[in-house]
C-alpha cells in the first residue's frame, strides 16, 4: 500500500456515484479526470479569491495520470491538490486521489495549466494576484 508523507493542505472529498463504477466493480479510469477537475476547480476558487471567470480562465495544456490502486464503489476517497511550480503563463498542479481512511494513494495526476483571456482568446501571463495568493497558500514548497 502506497501512502504519501506530504502534508495535504487542500483536500476535497469525492462521492463515488453508481454510474462511476464499471462492470468489474471499480471506478472506471476516465472518471478520475472528473475527480481531478472538480478538485482543481475548488482549489482555484478557494485560493484565488475574486476571479472573474467570465474574462479569465485557467485551462489544461497537459495532463497525465498514474493509476496506483483500485477505487471501488464503496470507497471513501478525496483528492488533494497543490501547485508545484509557477511559471510566467502556466503552473503545474500535482493531485492525488487517496483513501480517506487508510491514506492509500489510488491515483496521482500532474497537469500543466495555462492562464487564458476568454475575451481575446489567447494565453496571458498569470495574474499577479493569483500568483501571490498561490504563493501565500503553498508556502516554501513552491518552485518558480
Amino acid at each position: 500500500m502506497e501512502t504519501t508523507q506530504t502534508t495535504r493542505k487542500h483536500v476535497v472529498p469525492m462521492q463515488v456515484r453508481f454510474n462511476d463504477v464499471d462492470k468489474f466493480g471499480h471506478v472506471n479510469n476516465t472518471i478520475y479526470f472528473q475527480f481531478y477537475d472538480t478538485a482543481k476547480t475548488a482549489y482555484i476558487y478557494d485560493v484565488c479569491h475574486g476571479v472573474d471567470w467570465t474574462k479569465k480562465a485557467i485551462i489544461v495544456a497537459h495532463i497525465d495520470a498514474d493509476f496506483v490502486a483500485q477505487v471501488k464503489g464503496d470507497s471513501n476517497i478525496a483528492v488533494s491538490t497543490r501547485v508545484s511550480r509557477i511559471g510566467h503563463k502556466s503552473l503545474n498542479l500535482y493531485q492525488e486521489v487517496f483513501d480517506v481512511d487508510t491514506l492509500e494513494i489510488k491515483s496521482r495526476c500532474n497537469s500543466v495549466m495555462v492562464a487564458y483571456d476568454l475575451e481575446q482568446q489567447t494565453t496571458i501571463p498569470l495574474p499577479e494576484d493569483w500568483v501571490e495568493s498561490i504563493r501565500d497558500f503553498e508556502g516554501d514548497s513552491l518552485q518558480g
